[in-house]
C-alpha cells in the first residue's frame, strides 16, 4: 500500500486558498497524490513513493522526465541572459518555425501560443475569418481544450449521451457552466468515423470548420477507420469548411511531425503541443500560407489578432529546439527505442490482460496505448460506453498505481512509453500487471462463487 499522508495534506492546504487545490482539476483522481520530482521514467510523489510512470503529464514527456539535453539548453539561455524582452522578432522562434516548416510537409507557416487550448481557438477564429462561416463540427468524445467552441461531450455518460445517432448530430452538452446558449447553437457533436453525420450536419449549416484529433487520445487510443479521415478530407473540399486536426496528444508520438504525415491526409490547419516542448508550455498552430497569412492580412476587417506576451518564450523555444533537434537526430533513433519498447509492453498487455477472465482489447498508435475490456477495436466514444467494463479498468489502474505502476487512475485514459523507458522498466510493470491481474481475478472469482 502506498503511503499518501503527505500528499493529502497537500490537497487540504492547497485549497485554502486554490479551488479545489489544483490549478487544473482535470489532475485530480483517486489517490490524490502529490508529486514531488521526476527523471527518466520515473517519477516520485512527497511521501517518497516512486512510480514508473506511463502518463507522461497527460502525454508531453516523450522523452522522459528532465531529458538532459533538453535541460542543458534552458540552462544555455537562463545563462546567457536571453529574457523576454515583448518587443521585436528573436533568433530562437525563427530557428525552431524554420526547422518545424522544413521538416514537416502540412507546415507552410507556423505560430507559437501557450497551451493547446489557446492553439485551437486561434485556429477556429482564422477558420472563421478564411471561410467567412460560423459553425463548427466537434467530435463526441474527443478533447480539444476548454474554450467554449469545445468545452462540451467529453466523457459524458451514456444516459447523457442517448442512444446513437445515424447521419445526425447529438446535442451540446456543456463541461463547464458559463457557455451562453447562443453559443452552443454555432456547435455541433457528431460521432467520430462517421462521415454520413459530417455531411448531414453541412447540409443543415454554414460549417466554416470542423476539428478532431485524427487519432482520438483523449479516451485512450480510438482509431481512424480506413478512409475516415480521407472522407474528412473530401468533404471539406465538398462543402468548403478548414480540416483542422488537433495534434496536441497525436503530434510527434507517431513520428517526426504527427498523425497527417503518417496518414498522408493533409489538414488545412494542424496544432501541435505537449511532446513539442518535452514538457515547457508549448502549442504550434500551423497550416496553409493563405490561411495563416489572416494574422498579417493588412485589410480592414480581414486580419485575425495574433497576441499573447507569454507566445515564443525563449526558454521554452529553447526546449522545444532541443527536443525536435533530439528526435531528428539518426544516431540516437529515439523512434526506433520507442517502437521496440511499445512492442514489448503490448505483447505482454495481450497475454497477461485475458486473464482477468473478460474480453480485453489492446490498441496502440506508435508509443500511445488503449486498453479495453471489449471484444473489439472501439469505433468511437458511444461505442466504448455501450462495451467497455469502465469498473474493472479503473480497479486495474488503482491496483497498478498500489503496486508503483503509474496509469492515470480514470477509466479509459491513455498509457503512454517515453523513451526513458527501459526494457527493465517493461519487464517490471508486466510482472505488477501480472500481480495485479491474478489479485482481481481471485477477488472476482470469489465474489461470483
Amino acid at each position: 500500500m502506498i503511503r499518501s499522508s503527505r500528499s493529502q495534506e497537500v490537497f487540504e492546504r492547497n485549497r485554502e486558498f486554490i479551488p479545489g487545490g489544483v490549478s487544473s482539476l482535470n489532475r485530480v483522481a483517486p489517490p490524490r497524490l502529490s508529486f514531488a520530482r521526476g527523471k527518466g521514467s520515473r517519477m516520485w510523489d512527497v511521501d517518497g513513493n516512486e512510480y514508473i510512470d506511463y502518463h507522461a503529464a497527460f502525454g508531453p514527456h516523450l522523452l522522459g522526465y528532465a531529458c538532459d539535453e533538453v535541460v542543458a539548453a534552458v540552462r544555455r539561455v537562463l545563462d546567457e541572459g536571453v529574457e523576454l524582452f515583448g518587443s521585436g522578432a528573436t533568433e530562437l522562434e525563427g530557428e525552431l518555425a524554420a526547422l518545424l516548416c522544413r521538416n514537416i510537409p502540412e507546415l507552410d507557416r507556423v505560430v507559437f501560443l501557450n497551451s493547446g487550448s489557446e492553439a485551437t481557438a486561434q485556429a477556429l477564429r482564422v477558420a472563421r475569418a478564411y471561410t467567412g462561416k460560423d459553425h463548427v463540427i466537434v467530435m463526441q468524445g474527443g478533447y480539444n481544450g476548454w474554450h467554449n467552441d469545445v468545452a462540451c461531450n467529453v466523457m459524458t455518460p451514456l444516459a447523457d449521451v442517448g442512444p446513437r445517432r445515424a447521419r445526425d448530430e447529438y446535442p451540446v452538452l456543456p463541461i463547464s457552466a458559463g457557455i451562453p446558449l447562443e453559443h452552443r447553437s454555432l456547435i455541433h457533436v457528431v460521432n467520430y468515423n462517421d462521415l454520413e453525420s459530417v455531411e448531414a450536419v453541412c447540409r443543415r449549416y454554414p460549417v466554416g470548420a470542423l476539428i478532431t484529433e485524427p487519432v482520438l487520445q483523449n479516451i485512450g487510443v480510438v482509431k481512424p477507420q480506413p478512409g475516415y479521415l480521407a472522407g474528412l478530407r473530401a468533404l471539406s473540399r465538398e462543402h468548403g469548411f478548414t480540416l483542422v486536426f488537433d495534434e496536441v496528444k497525436t503530434g510527434f508520438r507517431n513520428g517526426f511531425g504527427g498523425y497527417a504525415t503518417v496518414s498522408g491526409i493533409t489538414p488545412d490547419l494542424v496544432v501541435y503541443g505537449k511532446a513539442v516542448a518535452s514538457g515547457y508550455p508549448l502549442a504550434v498552430l500551423g497550416g496553409r500560407a493563405d490561411i495563416m497569412g489572416l494574422f498579417e492580412e493588412r485589410t480592414p476587417g480581414k486580419r485575425v489578432l495574433l497576441a499573447g506576451t507569454y507566445n515564443a518564450h525563449p526558454i521554452v523555444m529553447a526546449a522545444a529546439l532541443a527536443t525536435l533537434r533530439l528526435l531528428l537526430d539518426p544516431d540516437r533513433a529515439i523512434y526506433a527505442q520507442l517502437e521496440a519498447r511499445s512492442q514489448q509492453l503490448e505483447s505482454g498487455l495481450r497475454l497477461l490482460l485475458p486473464e482477468l477472465g473478460r474480453p480485453v482489447t489492446v490498441t496502440r498508435s506508435a508509443s500511445a496505448f488503449g486498453v479495453y475490456f471489449m471484444d473489439h477495436e472501439p469505433r468511437d466514444w458511444h461505442d466504448i460506453l455501450e462495451h467497455h467494463d469502465m469498473a474493472l479498468d479503473e480497479a486495474l489502474r488503482a491496483r497498478l498505481v498500489e503496486k508503483g505502476i503509474y496509469w492515470f487512475p480514470l477509466a479509459t485514459k491513455q498509457v503512454s512509453i517515453s523513451a526513458a523507458h527501459s526494457t527493465a522498466d517493461i519487464e517490471i510493470t508486466l510482472e505488477q500487471v501480472r500481480a495485479a491481474v491474478g489479485e482481481l481475478a481471485r477477488e472476482r472469482q470469489t465474489v461470483a462463487g
